[in-house]
């Protein structure tokens, strides 16, 4: 029931046009049974001499026209009868399939936009615990599946559904025991096809995972090519990639083996009982018990009865891999978003922060930050530092409400952290990550983002700031040089730096550096800093950072580890007092000498 729900929002407004596409297919499928009776009235009535077995109202017509010996004459109008049949046949089946395809193209569309909306606004946490590729393949193969069953195999069993009907009406109005010895195969057939239906749709889940872990491998190894080549790892890669490539063509392997078993047994049934109905009705014509007409109409509508059952068993394998790819779908869909902040404030934020005993909790139940408490001022610079996962990156993520405090208070301003609007608390926090991404397109549109109605001079005054304008300007294209993805044509600390550009390019009364000068050389940093002091006058600073040096200026340093804040003071402060800094910082200063 709730595959039928989701589908039908998605296809809110196209479902009148997808069943008149339906009724569509019925109406061409009675043109397609009315058609050989053309054909079998000619053979016995016209040219044989058995007797006129017509309708009251089609009876009088024939004989206003003259009977049997005018239609006999004039041969050629039975023939015109059965084109136009056909014709009105073709025509509507056209309309099936022009509105089938208009209708599904747009619920497809609706399907993929309302999977981009869903994945904007999911959780942060939920993008940090998927796989990319595993995402995208449910944003695209996932989708084209349901496409191509809402486009072909659904509306199929309908005209499946149909033929079947009309047909089996039309057999039955002729002989009925003819027809009987027509459905022998029939049950049978249906055994096969739910067996079938049960199978398939396990492997199908099965093929689908393989699939989506042969795309994440190739997706990340792509991604990370660099690291690869640089570790001389290929050979592992390969491995891997290998591995995955088997267990994906293991699974489709049994796949194919489910399905050839079903086509080979449902043939078998088909031919045999095409073959049976076609001896009994020439033993039967042979002997006065039917007529040569029966006989043809018997064999075109065998085919019109079995064949469609027999494809039944095709659509079913489609409506398997089809409700596992939905389902992938609906998982989607159904991952928290994050809550609308439909009455959250929207207050001037200047840049006074203070946290008060807060702890925070992932929700696998792992606790990266305890009882934090510690207050900043406006135009306060904040220096960061502590070992590898001690929870430095967690806070910030705190501050610009990728996760939210499970204890404790953050102000900003006076106001509760919570209470605020997130998208109008983002848009006043600018933030520079570890390994920041740069969209494939030219320098200056990657900058530019932040504030596309930013000038030139104001992007190049950005660029200054961060110490790259020099670098951009030495590029043959200069400011119009296309970065690949990920900035893969630019140096780490280059892609550093064309972040912060982008970051200080518009004016936040809070600035995040999220050890986002690691990869620059200490020369660089200092400039940068120097910049950002002169340009960042009344900000609210926070430099994470394993490098003391990059720290040593900042209005207040604190010291984290496990997740608790074990030092905080200035510069001066924390190399006289005995702890972690005082050892970082002698550490570093032994190795600059």
């Amino acid at each position: 029931m709730k595959r039928i729900k989701v589908l039908k929002q998605f296809m809110r407004k196209n479902l009148l046009r997808y069943f008149s596409a339906i009724l569509f297919s019925g109406i061409s499928v009675l043109f397609s049974v009315v058609s050989p009776m053309v054909v079998s009235f000619a053979i016995d009535s016209v040219i044989g001499s058995e007797p006129m077995d017509l309708p009251a109202w089609l009876m009088r017509m024939v004989e206003n026209y003259g009977g049997r010996e005018a239609l006999r004459e004039k041969l050629w109008l039975l023939g015109l009868i059965f084109l136009v049949l056909q014709l009105l046949a073709g025509v509507f089946q056209y309309l099936r399939g022009r509105w089938i395809a208009i209708s599904t193209e747009n619920t497809a569309k609706n399907i993929r936009d309302t999977l981009y909306d869903h994945l904007q606004h999911m959780e942060y946490y939920e993008h940090v615990k998927s796989q990319t590729g595993d995402l995208t393949q449910r944003c695209t193969a996932d989708v084209e599946t349901t496409r191509n069953f809402l486009s072909g195999q659904l509306p199929q069993v309908g005209e499946i559904l149909m033929n079947v009907t009309l047909t089996l009406i039309a057999m039955l109005s002729i002989n009925v025991g003819l027809t009987l010895y027509s459905l022998c195969v029939v049950p049978f057939i249906f055994i096969a096809s739910a067996v079938f239906f049960t199978k398939v749709r396990k492997v199908f889940k099965q093929v689908e995972q393989s699939d989506s872990e042969l795309h994440t491998t190739l997706q990340e190894n792509l991604t990370g090519v660099r690291v690869v080549k640089a570790f001389g790892r290929q050979s592992y890669e390969i491995n891997k990639f290998s591995e995955k490539n088997s267990r994906h063509r293991g699974n489709v392997k049994r796949l194919i083996d489910t399905m050839s078993w079903y086509w080979s047994v449902s043939d078998l049934l088909c031919m045999a009982q095409a073959a049976l109905v076609l001896f009994i009705a020439v033993s039967w014509a042979a002997s006065g018990r039917i007529t040569l007409g029966t006989v043809l109409l018997f064999t075109v509508y065998i085919r019109n009865l079995i064949w469609p059952i027999r494809h039944l068993g095709r659509v079913i394998s489609d409506m398997g891999q089809a409700f596992v790819a939905f389902d992938r779908i609906i998982e989607i869909l159904d991952k928290p978003a994050e809550p609308k902040d439909i009455s959250g404030l929207k207050p001037e934020i200047k840049g006074n922060i203070v946290f008060k005993n807060v702890s925070f909790q992932y929700p696998d139940g792992t606790s990266p930050l305890k009882d934090i408490s510690f207050e900043v001022k406006q135009g306060q610079t904040v220096g960061i530092i502590g070992p590898t996962g001690c929870g430095k990156s967690s806070l910030m993520h705190l501050l610009v409400r990728l996760f939210d405090y499970n204890e404790g208070s953050i102000l900003i301003d006076g106001y509760e952290l919570k209470e605020i609007d997130k998208k109008w608390l983002r848009s006043h926090i600018g933030i520079v990550l570890q390994e920041p991404f740069l969209f494939s397109k030219t320098v200056l549109e990657n900058i530019k983002i932040a504030n596309p109605k930013a000038t030139r001079h104001d992007i190049e005054n950005a660029a200054r700031t961060a110490a790259i304008h020099d670098s951009i300007m030495s590029f043959e294209k200069g400011y119009d040089t296309l970065v690949g993805e990920r900035g893969v044509t630019l140096s780490g600390g280059q892609v550093q730096r064309v972040a912060i550009a982008r970051t200080v390019l518009k004016d936040h009364p809070i600035l995040i550096f999220d050890d986002s000068l690691s990869a620059v050389d200490m020369e660089t940093d200092l400039m940068i800093r120097e910049a950002l002091k002169e340009k960042s006058r009344g900000v609210t600073t926070f430099i994470i950072s394993h490098r003391i040096s990059t720290l040593a200026q900042a209005d207040q340093i604190i010291v984290i580890d496990k997740g608790r804040i074990i030092q905080r003071g200035t510069h001066d402060e924390l190399i006289r007092e005995p702890g972690m800094y005082a050892r970082i910082w002698a550490a570093q200063s032994e190795e600059e000498i």
